[in-house]
């Protein structure tokens, strides 16, 4: 679990650490750099700690409810809870990022489904259609690897 120092710190420098926290992660412009920012900055309880929080709103956004998704993530039921209220009641910040990850996926859901059906028409028994009926079998498995 993560530890705040019990030693307080002024308010003007707290503000300040802040605002320089947030002005750097704004200013990350791509993902890579993000990564080896976010791998070198958190622990890796720290990594996983917000990976699953994130997964969380996704996962409510999605419907899902929160027995089950106390289950898979290994969570409490009172994270589900907290995550929950802070999606519907706090400054949307949950909801922006939930929505860019929806819409990536649709899109990827769309060009997926688009060469499943032309993989599928052009692997039809004709002379060289092996590569279009691997193509089909390899969508399929990407298809069922997708945990939620």
């Amino acid at each position: 679990m993560t530890q705040v120092s019990k030693y307080p710190i002024s308010d003007k420098v707290y503000q300040r650490i802040v605002e320089i926290f947030f002005k750097s992660l704004a200013q990350m412009g791509t993902g890579t750099e993000a990564k080896e920012f976010i791998r070198d900055f958190l622990s890796p309880t720290e990594r996983v700690m917000l990976a699953k929080r994130l997964t969380v709103a996704f996962l409510l956004e999605k419907n899902y409810d929160f027995r089950t998704i106390s289950h898979v993530l290994r969570v409490s039921l009172s994270t589900v809870a907290r995550v929950n209220l802070a999606r519907k009641y706090g400054t949307s910040g949950y909801k922006r990022v939930i929505e860019k990850i929806l819409r990536e996926e649709k899109v990827k859901d769309f060009f997926l489904e688009m060469t499943e059906g032309l993989s599928d028409v052009a692997g039809q028994g004709r002379m060289g259609s092996g590569g279009w009926r691997y193509l089909s079998q390899e969508i399929k498995k990407k298809r069922k690897e997708k945990p939620f």
